[in-house]
């Protein structure tokens, strides 16, 4: 009889323990979420208002480097902006998921979704890596120089919004991770 008492009252430890860390992993899935959406709302804004203008012999004429004079800058930009706005859609159910731990569908939803988001992600800040790689050191054999020498200030800007932009893919890859170690603990 006593041996009967002391299985179910283990049991019920389990499901309480469980329980907590699958609400614990759900706070820490909130906490990811805000720290992504900063991470990709200063990408896309670093890179939004990077523009810097040089003058010429004269100050009738000027150079000027601008986000978008280039198209993969154009992309970042977007990219970071949808993957924010998702981001910050997401928080209701994040929120969700801390009061209701054991819920399993959209959990699902919001890995299926993630994975989008990162790949959306990582296209986008990886084509802006190249243009900002070859803005600093340029390519002998095409003969385009490195323009970074020139525009200091809008390379380090671009190359600065790159950080937190691949932050951002570093979290989203966490919570894809801990979204997915809370399904299996369910």
């Amino acid at each position: 009889m006593m041996k009967a008492e002391s299985i179910e009252s283990g049991e019920a430890s389990k499901a309480v323990t469980g329980h907590g860390v699958n609400r614990g992993l759900s706070v820490f899935d909130l906490v990811l979420r805000i720290v992504a959406i900063v991470g990709t709302l200063a990408g896309a804004v670093a890179m939004g208002t990077a523009e810097q203008t040089l003058p010429f012999v004269t100050q009738l004429v000027q150079f000027s480097a601008q986000y978008d004079d280039f198209d993969s800058f154009k992309l970042f930009v977007i990219v970071n902006a949808i993957v924010c706005a998702y981001l910050a859609l997401s928080l209701p159910f994040s929120i969700f998921h801390i009061m209701r731990s054991r819920a399993g569908t959209s959990r699902i939803l919001l890995i299926f979704l993630d994975a989008i988001m990162l790949v959306l992600l990582t296209s986008g800040a990886s084509a802006a890596a190249a243009i900002v790689y070859l803005a600093h050191n340029g390519n002998s054999s095409a003969n385009w120089f490195s323009i970074c020498q020139q525009y200091t200030d809008f390379c380090q800007r671009s190359a600065g919004s790159l950080i937190g932009s691949f932050g951002a893919m570093f979290f989203l890859v966490l919570l894809i991770i801990f979204s997915a170690v809370a399904i299996s603990r369910r």
